[in-house]
């Protein structure tokens, strides 16, 4: 039986792949950054393996299979690609939600996360297996946020700058995400996906870091996972 090919995004958002395709240069310090992505990455995979495991076994003697979330998402020079997470919703949910974004979408979202997926998320820990899209070189640990292909495809065609976003690989975290909420505007989160984009470093790369986990810090501590 033939394998099926992956979708891929067409019209104006395969026409941006293929300029980002052919204007990434990468810089010197992208194989620093990747080197970082490798250590760090692998360090975290470590110390929250054993955390991982008793929240995926949770979730699979309380809301059953699948235990892992598996999304397609846009990433560099417009290569789909699979991201994993810990499943905090409901069998189904991203059926449910595709529709959505922005504000209607969190508000929806809230309506579908699990007992488990609840604790989950308010510590963040759901979003632990994208590190290992990080040690296969899909992801980095910092970068603009990968979306779907079809919020790709639209995005495209509302923002002719989106495609700029795909000259490096998306991020565990982002730029945007330590300044901005989801219900921002597309517009002001790419501004400052650019904006890292443009700048990127050792320094910034790790301050970015360094303030994810502060958010994330302060966020648990008042008891909010966004």
């Amino acid at each position: 039986m033939p394998t099926q090919a992956e979708p891929r995004p067409s019209s104006v958002a395969e026409q941006s792949s293929d300029i980002a395709a052919e204007v990434y240069a990468p810089r010197r310090v992208d194989v620093a950054l990747r080197g970082l992505d490798l250590i760090i990455a692998g360090s975290a995979l470590v110390v929250l393996s054993p955390l991982l495991g008793l929240l995926a076994l949770a979730t699979l003697l309380t809301s059953g299979r699948p235990v892992l979330y598996r999304g397609q998402r846009v990433g560099r020079a417009g290569q789909i690609f699979t991201m994993y997470k810990l499943r905090t919703l409901r069998p189904g949910a991203e059926t449910r939600l595709g529709p959505y974004y922005g504000e209607e979408l969190s508000r929806r979202t809230e309506q579908e996360v699990t007992m488990v997926g609840r604790a989950a998320r308010l510590t963040h820990i759901d979003e632990v297996p994208q590190l290992f899209n990080v040690l296969r070189g899909d992801m980095s640990m910092v970068g603009p946020r990968p979306v779907r292909p079809a919020f790709f495809n639209r995005l495209c065609e509302e923002i002719p700058q989106y495609w700029q976003r795909l000259v490096v690989r998306p991020g565990v975290t982002g730029f945007a995400q330590t300044r901005i909420t989801r219900e921002d505007s597309w517009e002001d989160k790419l501004i400052h996906d650019l904006e890292y984009i443009a700048d990127r470093s050792i320094r910034l790369y790790l301050r970015v870091l360094s303030a994810t986990i502060t958010r994330i810090a302060s966020l648990t501590l008042r008891g909010r996972d966004r």
